[in-house]
């Protein structure tokens, strides 16, 4: 079959961002009857099928929704056959099988008052091997009103096999261990007052079967996780179901496909690998500037400083207040020269007492109740005020980008922090300009980000965007932004939460997840643990109060976050610095922050293999072990990278973990060396200077040299290897902050193999030297 590529879709291959990609369509492979309900099939490539489902033809001939690369269809792999009316499409990765419409059921008292109006579909998608992946068994269009206007909830359901597992889904925090979404019922929907957490939605379900769900509908969407034999679907608001099937037989063929669907995952710039320091808040630059220069003067490496909220005169005025911040650009270049970058919050709300509320109102730019008045804060929060950019509408995207710029970022600021992208102004039962914040609840954080994304880019073309966003949908992911898990709570429960929560996050397709190291919110008067703290707070009172255990709680949390993707402290505390804990807490976290920055060459050379397959580097272990039955439901631990399996310590005065070693390969404690047979338990000795970290045998990791932030340039200190299995490992650098890589310049890649039988470490490419920093662990 021909490849049917529109202008439009040239143009979205190449867009780095695209948010107006989503009207393009090419044409379906083919639209189906099945007594009057259409099914329209179309490809994104041979391992991608989209299906859409509609009572009306013209509904199931739409495009699909925000967070989807429409340009990127593409059906040539794929050949249609039809007879005795069904429908199969073929490629060389699967097969999408249409059965053909039932004979309508007979007349009876059950059928006359039960049956429903809608014509059934039924449909199976296998994959190469012949394995049914997807059996689709119904789907659904209840008719209500919802915003004033006549709709439907829309849904679809699947037959769940017993051994199946699910994941994704977004950021949900309401498990303190479990990763295996089956069993649950998960309300997709952005939710600043979850009761555990913020939750996000990202509906991109991913299966231990080989295949991934992405649910296309933007409004409040529950997923029904194997629950009495089904799996199901069910959004708020909608005219048809649509979703697209994407199988594989590995993760990174699932996770490369969705980032053809919805957008490559771009390497941030080094210093986002680095410390980033902020606090709730700074207030003023010389505190800014201060705590900066003691990082230095203590030799602890850090790489950026945050400026966080109510840095401003009024919400809304985007401006800088000269009292507290009288020289912004003179401080921008002080970091600079002390090899630091800065980020500075940008909040989306407007206050009516504002320069600029009066302009935006009568532009409508902003969030609209029925009767088209702006909405101004929330009638049950008495701490809410102001209102919302109305980012689904370009012209107001445009604004706040050009004013956030010249206002702000123009005195010497490297990136934004893009807060409250949820939108915290919950949207139901308001307007955006593209229709009712039912309908399009989960879209802000895309549209919003994005659109500051593209001016970014366009304003410095060859500067890598870096955005720290609360908020994330499909296609998130494409924007260069860091997204992190919200105001948690400083406790060991939150901490707990983190770690099945960010697992879940990034197997969702979002690979550059974090939290808040030691919470954000206000630290409670005094401490409810059982235990004796093992870390002394009495040089922390100033600090923590009588929360006698909190110092130990924020070194476990920050052994955890050296091995997280981003580790940023941050809180509403009166100090957040690592040395403001006591000295027996300083000590521990000084020197996983220099664990950080050796590791940094191992973790950049990780951003470039998400960047090539869209898959994560944290993540859950069912990723890299998906034939070890244990792993399935362990949401305890994780892979940092190929090399690493982390297993961080969330309970007070623990000194020993109980870690699973998967199966089918050998592993070192990091911190011993000592080598164990995987496939079972094993007790670990955790003391409070060590998080439970070990290495599987086989991995090469490469150790940078001691350096006080990315912009100086590291060297390789040692190549570490871990024998027992033959070995592989793509070293990658490259500028650290610009685009170049993206053409392939300016970037070297040293690619090392270990062959385990004859001990000999060999590199090609880049580096060949590298071979003669080798160790080999254990000889």
């Amino acid at each position: 079959m021909k490849v049917r590529t529109s202008k439009m879709a040239l143009l979205c291959l190449v867009l780095p961002f695209a948010v107006a990609c989503v009207a393009a369509r090419a044409t379906p492979i083919a639209t189906l009857d099945r007594n009057g309900a259409w099914v329209s099939v179309e490809a994104y490539g041979p391992n991608v099928i989209h299906v859409t489902i509609a009572a009306d033809k013209a509904e199931a001939l739409k495009a699909p929704g925000y967070g989807i690369l429409a340009g990127h269809a593409d059906d040539s792999a794929f050949h249609h056959s039809a007879g005795q009316g069904e429908d199969s499409f073929t490629s060389s990765a699967l097969t999408l099988h249409v059965d053909a419409a039932p004979p309508p059921p007979a007349d009876g008292p059950i059928q006359h008052y039960f049956i429903p109006p809608l014509a059934p579909v039924s449909l199976q998608v296998k994959n190469a091997k012949g394995d049914t992946l997807v059996n689709m068994t119904g789907w659904e269009m209840s008719p209500h009103e919802v915003a004033g206007e006549a709709t439907y909830q829309v849904g679809a359901s699947f037959t769940a096999p017993a051994d199946e597992h699910y994941y994704g889904m977004g950021q949900n925090q309401d498990s303190l261990g479990a990763l295996d979404l089956r069993g649950r019922v998960i309300d997709c929907r952005h939710w600043y007052d979850a009761p555990s957490g913020e939750t996000v939605c990202v509906p991109f379900m991913v299966s231990s079967k080989g295949y991934g769900i992405v649910w296309d509908n933007p409004s409040d969407t529950r997923f029904v996780a194997g629950i009495r034999g089904r799996t199901s679907f069910q959004s708020k608001v909608g005219e048809r179901v649509s979703f697209f099937v994407i199988t594989g037989d590995t993760p990174a063929a699932i996770y490369s496909a969705y980032a053809r669907l919805t957008g490559k995952t771009p390497i941030p710039p080094k210093a986002a690998f680095g410390l980033i320091q902020s606090k709730a808040r700074y207030d003023s630059q010389a505190e800014v500037l201060r705590v900066a220069k003691t990082y230095r003067e203590k030799g602890y490496p850090l790489d950026v400083m945050v400026i966080d909220w109510f840095y401003w005169t009024r919400m809304g005025q985007l401006d800088i207040n000269p009292a507290e911040f009288p020289d912004p650009d003179g401080m921008n270049k002080q970091l600079h020269a002390l090899g630091l970058r800065s980020i500075i919050s940008i909040w989306p709300r407007f206050e009516k007492s504002g320069r600029y509320f009066g302009e935006l109102d009568a532009k409508g730019y902003f969030l609209k109740d029925r009767n088209g008045k702006t909405v101004d804060g929330l009638p049950f929060r008495s701490d809410r005020a102001g209102a919302l950019i109305d980012s689904t509408n370009p012209a107001a995207r445009k604004w706040y980008w050009e004013h956030a710029r010249d206002n702000v970022l123009s005195h010497g600021f490297d990136y934004p922090w893009l807060d409250e992208t949820e939108p915290d102004l919950v949207p139901d039962g308001f307007y955006y300009s593209i229709g009712s914040g039912d309908r399009y609840h989960n879209v802000f954080p895309l549209m919003h980000v994005e659109g500051f994304a593209e001016g970014m880019r366009a304003w410095k073309p060859n500067k890598r965007v870096l955005i720290l966003a609360r908020a994330a949908y499909l296609g998130s992911q494409r924007t260069g932004a860091l997204f992190w898990s919200s105001d948690i709570d400083p406790t060991w429960e939150a901490l707990q939460r983190q770690i099945p929560t960010g697992l879940n996050m990034t197997a969702s397709g979002i690979a550059y997840w974090g939290n808040d190291i030691g919470g954000w919110q206000s630290l409670p008067p005094t401490s409810s643990a059982t235990k004796v703290p093992l870390l002394d707070p009495s040089g922390a009172r100033d600090t923590v109060g009588q929360y006698n255990d909190y110092p130990e709680l924020l070194t476990r949390w920050f052994e955890y976050g050296t091995f997280l993707p981003t580790l940023r402290l941050h809180g509403q505390r009166k100090h957040t610095e690592i040395w403001a804990y006591g000295k027996p807490a300083e000590a521990i976290m000084a020197r996983y922050d220099r664990l950080r920055y050796r590791l940094i060459p191992y973790i950049y050379s990780q951003a470039k293999r998400t960047y090539d397959t869209g898959a994560p580097f944290m993540r859950p272990l069912w990723m890299d072990f998906p034939n070890d039955p244990n792993v399935a439901n362990l949401g305890t631990q994780y892979m940092f990278g190929p090399a690493f399996l982390v297993a961080p310590v969330t309970e007070q005065g623990q000194t020993e973990k109980d870690v699973y070693l998967p199966a089918d390969s050998d592993w070192y404690n990091f911190w011993t060396n000592e080598k164990l047979a995987g496939g079972r338990w094993v007790k670990v000795s955790a003391p409070i200077d060590q998080i439970p970290v070990f290495v599987r045998a086989g991995a090469i990791v490469p150790l940078g040299t001691d350096i006080p932030s990315t912009a100086s340039k590291q060297s390789i200190a040692e190549i570490r290897v871990y024998p027992g299995k033959d070995g592989e490992f793509a070293l990658y650098d490259d500028d650290g902050k610009s685009y170049d890589y993206e053409q392939g310049k300016g970037a070297t890649t040293t690619h090392l193999h270990w062959n385990d039988t004859a001990g000999v470490l060999s590199a090609t490419g880049g580096d060949k030297a590298l071979t003669d920093k080798v160790k080999v662990i254990g000889k």
